[in-house]
């Protein structure tokens, strides 16, 4: 794989549900209400139930890596948080995760990623290191 500056990989979609969080809060321990029930959402001032920030950025490193063709290749990952991730009753939503290399040099790259729900960027400033070809 050419990792040259301009390359892109396609837009990869994640369909998060509400079963999708209550797996996610077991396996992080955030067991916060907000990311399962509407009333406590709503009294902290949500518009309803929200995907934990984490699970979104797991999704964006597994788009990276999926497209990568390795989960050990990512050196680093930064990014803001910019935006919620709304997660309806009945349903899902989409959080697509598209990205751009805008550095490369040597064995290590530098990737931007695009991280969107419902026509939002929820992760801002996302950008990963990564070593290839990978280890």
């Amino acid at each position: 794989m050419s990792l040259s500056v301009g390359t892109t990989f396609a837009p990869v979609e994640f369909e998060v549900t509400r079963q999708a969080l209550v797996r996610y809060a077991g396996a992080s321990g955030d067991f916060n209400q907000i990311h399962y029930n509407d009333t406590a959402a709503m009294a902290a001032g949500l518009p309803g139930v929200i995907a934990h920030g984490m699970l979104t950025l797991a999704l964006a490193n597994q788009a990276l890596c999926r497209w990568l063709g390795s989960a050990t290749a990512v050196i680093e990952l930064t990014n803001r948080f910019t935006s919620m991730v709304t997660v309806p009753g009945a349903g899902s939503a989409t959080v697509t995760v598209t990205g751009a290399v805008t550095r490369s040099a040597d064995d290590e790259a530098e990737i931007e990623l695009s991280v969107t729900a419902g026509g939002r960027e929820v992760l801002g400033a996302s950008v990963a290191r990564v070593r290839y070809p990978a280890p």
